[in-house]
């Protein structure tokens, strides 16, 4: 990178990556749209369910990684979840209690822009519950994963769903 481009990029940093991030979003639109005009919407709803899945996983452990996270459990999951990249395009919130953690979404940006387009709301349970559920299971396997309500489900104005995370005690008998 020239000297130049470097200053500047460091100039704008913040706002470079708020681009990113925006054109992150932006690019998995239009992937699903044009997946949906050429196979369907059905079949899309499925193929990004496994596209999420996998890169869940893979970001996860790129997480670990790069931001050297060593907890396991809730205290691990929320610290790399907070910094996968879709907990800023979505606008997670979430709410940390000793053994649980609730993630709610009050303004999807992508519902309410299928919504605003006259599109409906798509499918998007089944592939968050897969991204969630692979995303927590390279933090920790013991993570369990529960979807209070997510589109196609029915869902209050102002909240589009609602996800809880709590962690699988080891019981053995003996």
């Amino acid at each position: 990178m020239r000297a130049e481009n470097k200053e500047v990029m460091e100039n704008n940093i913040q706002k470079y990556l708020e681009f990113v991030l925006w054109h992150y979003k932006v690019i998995d639109g239009f992937w699903f749209l044009a997946v949906s005009e050429a196979v369907g919407k059905e079949k899309a709803e499925e193929i990004v369910e496994v596209v999420w899945k996998n890169g869940a996983k893979l970001a996860a452990r790129e997480t670990i990684k790069r931001f050297g996270i060593e907890e396991k459990g809730l205290t691990g999951f929320i610290k790399a979840l907070k910094l996968f990249p879709m907990a800023t395009v979505v606008g997670y919130v979430f709410e940390e209690k000793h053994d649980e953690v609730i993630l709610t979404v009050p303004n999807c940006t992508a519902q309410q822009a299928r919504l605003r387009h006259g599109l409906g709301e798509f499918v998007c349970k089944p592939m968050h519950f897969a991204l969630f559920e692979a995303f927590a299971k390279e933090i920790d396997s013991r993570i369990e994963v529960k979807c209070h309500f997510a589109p196609p489900d029915p869902h209050p104005e102002h909240l589009f769903c609602k996800w809880s995370f709590t962690l699988k005690e080891d019981y053995e008998c003996r």
